[in-house]
């Protein structure tokens, strides 16, 4: 077996035990990226020969962590290195200093391999709305990673990075793990910092770990989870060990399934797939009751009201003048903020930006953004009902497995409606976690979501932990980077 195949709990296992070096292991996934880049397109920036060079000075008294590599989705600001949000207008941007993220990271001698692709300012389910490149699924080249953290889970399904880095707005951690059959978790609101994130809609995104399995999830939140006084939405608690919650055991654990994520809308294979997979938590002595949310289809309003609210408000400091892209044609200053803006922002973002600015406008802000605000809050005490009596609920990821690419970038309301299953816990400030649990008949693979009350992340971890050992998805299953 390759060293780019194995997770990082294995890596470090072999670092302790002297069986390989920090080096050893940037060659080897550096080798990887070239192998595989091309077909997948997960790279906007590249800094595997920086990466090499730290390998052979790292320091492996400092942190068991020191001398692993990894991938940054390209919001994060990492100093010296570009951040451009997948967007001509921060092309050429280098950050001038690391966001909170990045310091947790660089403190445990963590090694980055590069940033990576997503859609711009991390606005869409697909990747398809990067300005640079549409990133591939490695199980079949013709279809979507997902997104917006497409490039990340795209990068360490196809073992280019161990783990990732992404950012979760509406999804877009859960959605493309779920696409490309790996882990992705969503932390709860202000338990990771966001110090740092290129803003799409504050209220909203949250960073957290994208990763081979689940183990390698737990051990990347100790690391990136915390506060900071640098984020005022950065919550105070005390310090935990995620990963002494990775215990395979879920008797008695009561799951509510909500049956509304089993609807319309839902492909037939993957409501299959998640149900067999209710069954096996039953058989492991779980407590399974059907429940009802029914705030499905008005999350998806107040989700992109909101959002779309934020971005107009966050992206009103791209004008061309203080930073970023700035148009060679112009006479006036009116023209440097249109023309900029027109040429620097791409299709999706500016039609967001549209929606926000229409309904914060005066005459209509009531009637949409202020009415999304107090159908928010229901939404959050629907869920705190449920979970007086449930610890976790259960749906489908993604209501499809990863579709070809082209198919639906054209139609906005179609890719809106792919979020259906997870924007409701972005608006809940909640937490979620996608693992695969099976593939379809074109072996293409389908994620289950879990979803816990806020701050319940050891619960999540040990009820994915349970399912993932019972069933052994990787071991079974690997990308066939298919044509």
């Amino acid at each position: 077996m390759e060293l780019y195949e194995l997770t990082v709990h294995e890596l470090i296992e072999k670092l302790d035990k002297n069986e390989i070096t920090p080096e050893e292991i940037v060659k080897s996934y550096s080798k990887r990226i070239d192998e595989k880049e091309n077909e997948i397109g997960a790279f906007v920036t590249r800094t595997d020969k920086e990466a090499l060079e730290a390998a052979k000075s790292v320091d492996r008294a400092k942190s068991k962590f020191a001398g692993i590599p990894i991938g940054i989705k390209d919001n994060m600001c990492t100093k010296g290195v570009n951040t451009t949000c997948s967007s001509k207008m921060l092309e050429n941007f280098v950050s001038p200093y690391d966001a909170t993220v990045i310091e947790k990271l660089n403190n445990e001698g963590i090694i980055s391999l590069g940033k990576l692709n997503m859609d711009e300012f991390a606005m869409g389910a697909s990747t398809e709305y990067s300005a640079f490149k549409t990133t591939k699924n490695p199980w079949n080249l013709n279809t979507v990673p997902g997104g917006s953290s497409g490039g990340s889970a795209a990068a360490v399904a196809s073992d280019m990075v161990p783990w990732a880095l992404g950012s979760d707005t509406g999804g877009s951690i859960r959605q493309p793990a779920s696409l490309c059959g790996i882990v992705g978790l969503k932390p709860t609101y202000g338990l990771v910092s966001r110090y740092g994130l290129v803003a799409f809609a504050s209220s909203l995104d949250q960073i957290g770990p994208i990763t081979k399995d689940v183990e390698d999830s737990a051990m990347l939140l100790n690391i990136i989870a915390g506060h900071d006084e640098k984020d005022s939405t950065s919550v105070k608690l005390e310090e935990k060990d995620y990963t002494k919650s990775l215990v395979k055991d879920v008797k008695g654990l009561k799951i509510g399934v909500p049956k509304e994520f089993f609807g319309e809308g839902i492909n037939e294979e993957v409501k299959q797939k998640v149900e067999e997979a209710i069954e096996e938590y039953k058989k492991q002595g779980a407590i399974v009751e059907e429940c009802t949310l029914d705030i499905a289809n008005e999350a998806l309003a107040v989700y992109y009201i909101t959002c779309c609210a934020e971005a107009s408000s966050n992206l009103g400091r791209f004008d061309g003048i203080r930073y970023g892209y700035r148009t060679k044609n112009f006479s006036n200053l009116k023209d440097i903020y249109k023309n900029s803006r027109s040429e620097g922002f791409g299709a999706e973002v500016k039609r967001r930006i549209i929606l926000g600015t229409y309904v914060l406008s005066s005459g209509y802000y009531d009637a949409y953004y202020k009415k999304a605000q107090k159908v928010r809050t229901i939404i959050k005490q629907e869920f705190k009902k449920l979970f007086d009596s449930y610890d976790i609920l259960i749906t489908p990821t993604s209501p499809t497995v990863a579709y070809e690419i082209g198919t639906k970038s054209k139609n906005p309301l179609e890719m809106y409606l792919a979020d259906l299953c997870t924007v409701s816990i972005n608006i809940a400030g909640l937490p979620g976690i996608s693992i695969p649990c099976g593939v379809d008949k074109n072996g293409m693979p389908i994620g289950m979501q879990l979803i816990g009350k806020a701050f319940s992340e050891e619960t999540l971890l040990r009820a994915a932990y349970t399912y993932e050992q019972e069933t052994k998805f990787r071991d079974r299953n690997k990308p066939t980077f298919k044509k």
